[in-house]
This record gives C-alpha cells, structure tokens and sequence, in this order.
C-alpha cells in the first residue's frame, strides 16, 4: 500500500531523484538529526558531524552547479550562428622567426643585455644570462 504524498512533495522528490549525491547527502543530515547511528552522545560531536555534512553538501551543490553552467552554455554556444565548437583549425600558428637584433622588449638594455635564449638540443630553450660586467 503507497502513500499518496502531497504535489509539493512529489516535486521536490522528483528534483532529488535527478541529482542522487545531493539526495545521499541529505539523507546523512536526517540520519544525524534523528541520530540513525545511535552514536552521538555530546553536542560536540554532532555539530562536528553536521559541519562536515553540510560542507560536504555545499562542495557538491557547487559542483553540480557548475556542471549544469556548463552544458547551458555549450548549449547556447551550440545555437549561436557562427560558432563551431569541432572542427580543425585552418592556420599551422606562426612560424618561427629569426633571432631580432632590435632591442629587447622585455630587458629595455638592447641586443646583448639582460636575458638571451639560445637554442640546446632537441628543439628547447635555456636561459642565458649575460656575464659581462656592462649589462
């Protein structure tokens, strides 16, 4: 035999339903209100276990939260004309250029001041410092 429950209810437990870790966590918070385990014996204990819950409960609304922000917006980039979200690009990125003998950008000392990089093996780089005394 169901119990016939009121329209506010199976509402809200139809929400619940569509988000199981949100509805454990919330069956934890009663378990303590009603104190399931028969284990909390000092006021301490169970603000501790309630402060653990409900920090538990905001971590996980936030991360469904975010996941739900998420699919919205790739769904409303999904409608807007001119966005591909797959798809190759069409340029390689920019080549690499020659070593400049303007002045350095970063240092303001000009060629051969500040911090050089030279090229070492395998395609990396290091950085070189100047040991000249002028820079």
């Amino acid at each position: 035999m169901s119990t016939v429950l009121p329209p506010n209810d199976e509402r809200l437990l139809a929400r619940l339903n569509q988000h199981p870790q949100l509805r454990a966590r919330i069956e934890r918070l009663v378990d303590l209100v009603e104190d399931a385990g028969d284990d909390l014996r000092k006021a301490d204990e169970a603000e501790r276990r309630v402060i653990e819950e409900v920090r538990r409960l905001g971590q996980e609304v936030l991360e469904d939260w975010a996941d739900g922000q998420v699919t919205k917006r790739a769904d409303e980039l999904d409608q807007t004309p001119g966005v591909w979200r797959d798809g190759k690009k069409n340029s390689a990125g920019t080549a690499p250029s020659a070593t400049s003998k303007s002045p350095s950008r970063s240092s303001g000392k000009g060629r051969g001041g500040g911090v050089r990089l030279r090229r070492v093996r395998r395609w990396s780089t290091a950085a070189v410092r100047c040991r000249c005394s002028g820079c």
